[in-house]
């Protein structure tokens, strides 16, 4: 079983990329592995609406970059449940981890 980390910057209202990356997190947790959708830059813009609920539903970690959110303006009662703000030190230590696999996008 592997990792898999997406990092995930666009905004979702913006493009339709990140339908993608939920399509291909989810593709991977249901085959039994770890998935983690780190939002960063505008990706944190989806914390704020339930187009993460795809995601939470499948099990897939949701953890948002607290200084993204910070620069954005959005406080820690916005943020959707089954979301976690962390720090960016978070996602360094998560890409060192055996077995992990990152996608930037």
């Amino acid at each position: 079983m592997s990792n898999y980390i997406f990092i995930e910057s666009q905004d979702p209202f913006e493009s339709r990329d990140p339908k993608f990356v939920e399509d291909m997190a989810i593709a991977l947790k249901k085959r039994g592995h770890n998935v983690t959708v780190f939002l960063v830059q505008n990706g944190v813009l989806a914390t704020r609406t339930e187009c993460l609920a795809r995601l939470t539903s499948a099990g897939v970690s949701l953890l948002a970059d607290d200084f993204s959110l910070r620069e954005r303006g959005i406080q820690p009662d916005e943020i959707l449940p089954g979301v976690q703000s962390v720090a960016l030190t978070v996602l360094v230590a998560a890409l060192v981890q055996e077995q992990t696999k990152a996608m930037w996008h």
